[in-house]
């Protein structure tokens, strides 16, 4: 058997003594050297770049210090094919949702560096693809938020990284590397409500879902009849109206349910939006919530409390999503990828508007 190898030494960064003499000022080639780094990092810490690692810029500024480097303004651009900008892409009809992932998205970002600029767009179109491609290029992205539904499109996705932009995806399960992903868990949330709505004895309910297209929509749905089903209540189909995640969808699926004599005791709503037009109708037909009707939505936004009762709603953290989502993106290279992806579950708030029925 033979001996083993000898492993070969690591190579060491070279000293400050072997710059170039005879009076010759050091170039970023040779800070680069010195320091055992790449020219590209060189340049991201001259441009105070947040993508290096505190140790790493530490070393490389102490040691152009101690060797008298003066950046030359050419170099200065080296590293910055693209700017200090974070995209967020979302084709979402719900304005509240919206605005809270920007909220939280702007959390991350600020004293980065960095700045949000958003691109609403419409997945049905058939060129909108090449708008988001349009978008990202012109803008020089250093990386995009995807929101649902965008998100949900793997053709976007494979157009971002074919291009080489760093991407996040938003969605309510996993679709992508751990390290692009950051999941919702709709599905559990929704499964909540359900398990809630039987708690308080109610076993004539209806559900107003989002549209089937959304992929989180498609989740909340089959978490709920889910779990009514693993308690013995299934759902009936008449029970069930597809809406659009908007207040209007909400009205129109509302009259479907509310109109004659044979009406539920409760709704489970897809979204906040969709039970303020169950509240509307409920009001303009004299039933009262939720003497005569529970209603549960879900998203929790700010709408959820000011109605009046107070709304009973899932939350889901869309702010702390947008937060994740955006600091995924401007997190230094070079680490250990994630081992899952990252998560925010979702959480039911009682409130006034849901009680055992009569």
């Amino acid at each position: 058997m033979e001996p083993p190898r000898p492993m070969a030494p690591r190579k060491k960064p070279d000293s400050p003594a072997s710059l170039p003499t005879g009076g010759k000022a050091a170039t970023i080639n040779d800070i680069a050297r010195l320091s055992g780094v790449s020219k590209k990092t060189v340049s991201r810490i001259i441009n105070h770049s947040p993508l290096v690692r505190r140790d790493t810029r530490e070393k490389v500024e102490a040691l152009m210090r101690e060797v008298g480097y003066v950046p030359d303004p050419l170099a200065r651009g080296l590293a910055f094919r693209r700017s200090f900008l974070i995209g967020m892409v979302y084709d979402n009809p719900t304005a509240q949702y919206i605005v809270n992932m920007q909220y939280g998205a702007l959390d991350a970002l600020r004293d980065s560096g960095f700045e949000l600029v958003v691109h609403p767009c419409d997945s049905r179109s058939p060129g909108y693809i090449d708008g988001v491609r349009r978008f990202v290029q012109q803008q020089k992205l250093h990386g995009v938020m995807l929101v649902p539904r965008a998100s949900e499109d793997q053709a976007l996705a494979d157009m971002l990284a074919e291009i080489g932009c760093r991407y996040t995806r938003i969605a309510s399960v996993s679709m992508d590397e751990p390290s692009r992903m950051v999941v919702t868990h709709d599905r559990d949330g929704a499964a909540e409500a359900a398990e809630y709505l039987l708690s308080l004895g109610h076993t004539d309910i209806a559900l107003i879902t989002g549209p089937s297209a959304y992929r989180s929509a498609v989740e909340r749905t089959g978490g709920f009849v889910a779990a009514l089903a693993r308690r013995g209540l299934q759902l009936p189909k008449s029970r069930i109206v597809e809406a659009g995640y908007t207040f209007e969808s909400g009205v129109v699926a509302a009259e479907k349910l509310l109109s004659g004599k044979d009406r539920p005791t409760a709704i489970f709503t897809g979204n906040d939006e969709m039970a303020a037009g169950v509240y509307k109708v409920a009001l303009r037909a004299g039933i009262n919530i939720p003497r005569q009707l529970s209603v549960v939505g879900f998203d929790d936004s700010p709408l959820a409390s000011r109605l009046w009762p107070s709304l009973t709603s899932v939350r889901r953290n869309t702010r702390d999503t947008g937060r994740t989502a955006a600091a995924m993106l401007i997190q230094p290279e070079g680490g250990p990828p994630p081992l899952a992806a990252a998560s925010i579950r979702p959480h039911l708030i009682i409130r006034d508007s849901s009680q055992p029925p009569e």
